[in-house]
Protein backbone atom coordinates (compact mmCIF):
# COMPACT_ATOMS: atom_id res chain seq x y z
CA UNK A 1 0.00 0.00 0.00
CA UNK A 2 1.43 3.35 -1.20
CA UNK A 3 0.88 6.87 0.74
CA UNK A 4 -0.11 9.82 -0.41
CA UNK A 5 -1.55 12.97 0.01
CA UNK A 6 -4.38 14.40 -1.47
CA UNK A 7 -6.03 18.37 -1.01
CA UNK A 8 -10.00 17.75 -0.48
CA UNK A 9 -12.18 20.93 -0.84
CA UNK A 10 -13.61 21.64 2.84
CA UNK A 11 -17.07 20.45 2.17
CA UNK A 12 -15.88 17.47 0.50
CA UNK A 13 -14.13 16.48 3.52
CA UNK A 14 -17.17 16.85 5.74
CA UNK A 15 -19.12 14.83 3.77
CA UNK A 16 -15.86 12.05 3.74
CA UNK A 17 -16.16 12.37 7.40
CA UNK A 18 -19.69 11.88 7.69
CA UNK A 19 -19.52 8.38 6.22
CA UNK A 20 -15.65 7.50 6.91
CA UNK A 21 -16.54 6.13 10.21
CA UNK A 22 -12.80 7.27 11.03
CA UNK A 23 -11.15 5.55 8.98
CA UNK A 24 -11.18 7.74 5.94
CA UNK A 25 -8.39 6.08 3.50
CA UNK A 26 -10.59 2.61 3.71
CA UNK A 27 -13.65 5.07 2.95
CA UNK A 28 -12.10 6.18 -0.19
CA UNK A 29 -10.18 3.01 -1.21
CA UNK A 30 -13.93 1.41 -1.21
CA UNK A 31 -15.37 4.31 -3.39
CA UNK A 32 -12.68 4.58 -5.91
CA UNK A 33 -12.63 1.03 -6.28
CA UNK A 34 -16.45 0.72 -6.69
CA UNK A 35 -15.66 3.95 -9.62
CA UNK A 36 -13.05 1.85 -10.87
CA UNK A 37 -15.38 -0.88 -10.89
CA UNK A 38 -18.23 0.72 -12.74
CA UNK A 39 -15.84 2.71 -15.67
CA UNK A 40 -14.19 -1.07 -16.46
CA UNK A 41 -17.68 -2.61 -16.83
CA UNK A 42 -18.44 0.34 -18.62
CA UNK A 43 -15.52 -0.15 -21.36
CA UNK A 44 -15.70 -4.06 -21.39
CA UNK A 45 -19.78 -3.34 -22.88
CA UNK A 46 -19.21 -0.98 -25.03
CA UNK A 47 -16.04 -2.68 -26.27
CA UNK A 48 -18.50 -5.89 -27.02
CA UNK A 49 -20.94 -3.86 -28.63
CA UNK A 50 -18.35 -2.76 -30.96
CA UNK A 51 -17.66 -6.37 -31.27
CA UNK A 52 -20.96 -7.56 -31.97
CA UNK A 53 -21.39 -4.37 -34.90
CA UNK A 54 -17.72 -6.11 -36.48
CA UNK A 55 -19.50 -8.27 -39.33
CA UNK A 56 -16.21 -9.98 -39.07
CA UNK A 57 -16.17 -10.77 -35.73
CA UNK A 58 -19.68 -12.06 -35.85
CA UNK A 59 -18.84 -14.34 -38.83
CA UNK A 60 -15.68 -15.56 -36.61
CA UNK A 61 -18.15 -16.51 -33.35
CA UNK A 62 -20.13 -17.85 -36.27
CA UNK A 63 -18.10 -20.45 -37.45
CA UNK A 64 -17.27 -20.96 -33.57
CA UNK A 65 -20.88 -21.68 -32.53
CA UNK A 66 -21.13 -24.03 -35.32
CA UNK A 67 -18.44 -26.11 -34.23
CA UNK A 68 -18.86 -25.53 -29.90
CA UNK A 69 -21.14 -28.54 -28.99
CA UNK A 70 -18.91 -31.15 -31.50
CA UNK A 71 -18.43 -34.29 -30.05
CA UNK A 72 -20.69 -33.28 -26.92
CA UNK A 73 -22.81 -36.42 -26.35
CA UNK A 74 -20.20 -38.47 -28.74
CA UNK A 75 -19.86 -41.95 -27.74
CA UNK A 76 -16.47 -43.30 -27.78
Amino acid sequence: MLKVTITLEEDILRFVDQYAQGNRSAYINTLLAEHRRRILATEMIAALKQDIEDPEYRTEIAAWDGIAGDGINARE
